[in-house]
C-alpha cells in the first residue's frame, strides 16, 4: 500500500499507540527505518552538542558501539568499562557523572549475555541534568522496565528482536526532558532529526520513506503478543518477560549439568545465555556443528571472544520444547567436538525439565 493513504495512516498510527503500551511508557514513541543502531545515533545526535561530556558503560561489543557514536560526534567521552561478563558497580557509576549531560548504557549486553542494572543507575541521575538513554534493543520483551518511574529519557528496541520480525525498524521512547534538552543541542542532524519525526508521526506519517511492509508485521506482532495476554497487550507483553526468563532459567540450568560455564553467571540476561567453550575447544566449531548438524543457529562470540563462546538466543517465540532441543542438541554437539569433556548424556535435558517443572509450580502458587 501508498504510505501516504488513509490506510496506511490507520495502521501506522495503530502501531504506534501499540508500542506505547509494549513498552510500558506514556512518552512519545516513534518509529525509525534503520536498524537499532540508527535509533542509538539518533539520541547521540538530537541529544548533545560538540564537546560536551558524557557518561559510556561498557562491558561488551554494544557498550564499545555507544563509546563509538559519542566519539564521533566529538564527545567528551567520560567512559567506565568493566570485563566482559560482568556489571557495573553504582558506586563507580556515580562517580563519574559530574557534568555529565547524558549517560549511555545498554540493559541486556548481547555480546556477553550480561543484564545491566538500568533501575539503580535511573535512581542515581534522579534529581540530576543527566539524561538516561538506554539500549534495550534485546532488552525489550525479556527484561521488565518502569521508563516513566525510573526515569527512562530514551529507551530503544529493535524489530529483529522479541517482537520477532526482519530487522530493518528500531522504535523509541522519548520524554518530555529529552524533548528539552533537543532544542538546545547542536549537533548535525538530518534523516535522525526527532524533532521532525515527532511532527510527522503525531499525524500518522513519517519525515522519510516507511518501511511499509515491516510496519505491518510489527503491527501483526504486536496484535499476536496481544493474543499471548488473552486480548491484552499488557499481559501479553508481561507473558512474552515470563517466557524469556524461564527459557533462559532452563537454558542456564542444561549448560551447568553438563558441567560448561556461564560466562556472565553473576548477572545473566534472559535474552541470550553465553556459554564458554570447553577447554581446548574453538567455540567455532560448536556453532558449525549445530549448524550443519541440527540446522540450528547458535552465536559464536564477538570481538575478542570469538572461538571462546558461543551464545544461545531465547528472544520472542522461544520455548519450552526450543529449550529441550537445543541443549539436547548441544549434548550431541559436545560428543562430537568435545569428546574429552566429561558429562552424563541427558544430563542438561532432565535439568532443563527440572528447572521448568519449578517455574510452573511457581507460576501455579503465584
Amino acid at each position: 500500500m501508498h504510505h501516504r493513504t488513509a490506510e496506511f495512516r490507520e495502521i501506522f498510527s495503530r502501531t504506534l499507540a501499540d508500542l506505547k503500551i509494549f513498552i510500558g511508557t506514556q512518552n512519545d514513541v516513534l518509529l525509525l527505518a534503520s536498524s537499532g543502531t540508527g535509533a542509538m545515533e539518533a539520541a547521540v545526535s538530537n541529544l548533545t552538542s560538540p564537546g560536551e561530556k558524557v557518561v559510556v558503560l561498557s562491558a561488551g561489543k554494544f557498550g564499545e558501539r555507544w563509546r563509538d557514536l559519542a566519539k564521533a560526534f566529538g564527545l567528551q567521552v567520560e567512559l567506565l568499562t568493566v570485563p566482559y561478563g560482568e556489571t557495573f558497580d553504582l558506586g563507580e557509576v556515580k562517580a563519574k557523572l559530574d557534568g555529565a549531560r547524558v549517560l549511555f548504557m545498554q540493559a541486556t549486553e548481547t555480546s556477553t549475555g550480561a543484564r545491566h542494572d538500568v533501575k539503580g543507575v535511573a535512581a542515581l541521575l534522579k534529581g540530576t541534568d543527566t539524561l538516561l538513554v538506554v539500549d534495550a534493543i534485546t532488552g525489550l520483551g525479556t527484561t521488565d522496565f518502569d521508563v516513566d518511574g525510573w526515569g527512562i529519557d530514551i529507551l530503544i528496541g529493535g524489530s529483529q528482536k522479541a517482537v520477532m520480525i526482519p530487522p530493518g525498524l528500531a522504535y523509541l521512547s522519548v520524554s518530555e526532558r529529552a524533548w528539552q534538552r533537543m532544542e538546545e543541542a547542536k549537533q548535525p542532524r538530518y534523516y535522525f532529526d526527532l524533532r521532525k519525526e515527532r511532527k510527522s508521526q503525531v499525524k500518522g506519517e513519517t519525515a522519510f520513506t516507511p518501511a511499509v511492509a515491516l510496519v505491518c508485521g510489527l503491527a501483526a506482532a504486536l496484535d499476536f503478543i496481544r493474543r499471548g495476554g488473552n486480548g491484552n497487550l499488557v499481559d501479553g507483553r508481561d507473558a512474552l518477560i515470563h517466557n524469556a526468563e524461564t527459557s533462559a532459567a532452563m537454558v542456564r540450568a542444561g549448560a551447568n549439568a553438563l558441567g560448561l560455564k556461564l560466562f556472565a553467571p553473576t548477572c545473566p540476561a534472559a535474552a541470550v545465555t553465553a556459554i564458554l567453550a570447553p577447554a581446548g575447544v574453538d567455540s567455532s566449531a560448536i556453532v558449525k556443528e549445530f549448524r550443519e548438524r541440527f540446522a540450528m543457529v547458535v552465536a559464536n562470540g564477538q570481538g575478542e571472544m570469538k572461538g571462546k563462546l558461543f551464545r544461545i538466543a531465547h528472544l520472542g517465540y522461544y520455548d519450552y520444547l526450543d529449550a529441550i532441543g537445543v541443549i539436547g542438541a548441544l549434548e550431541h554437539v559436545l560428543q562430537k567436538v568435545a569428546p574429552s569433556h566429561n558429562f552424563e548424556i541427558g544430563a542438561g535435558v532432565r535439568a532443563v525439565q527440572e528447572t521448568f517443572a519449578e517455574q510452573f509450580a511457581e507460576a501455579v502458587r503465584v
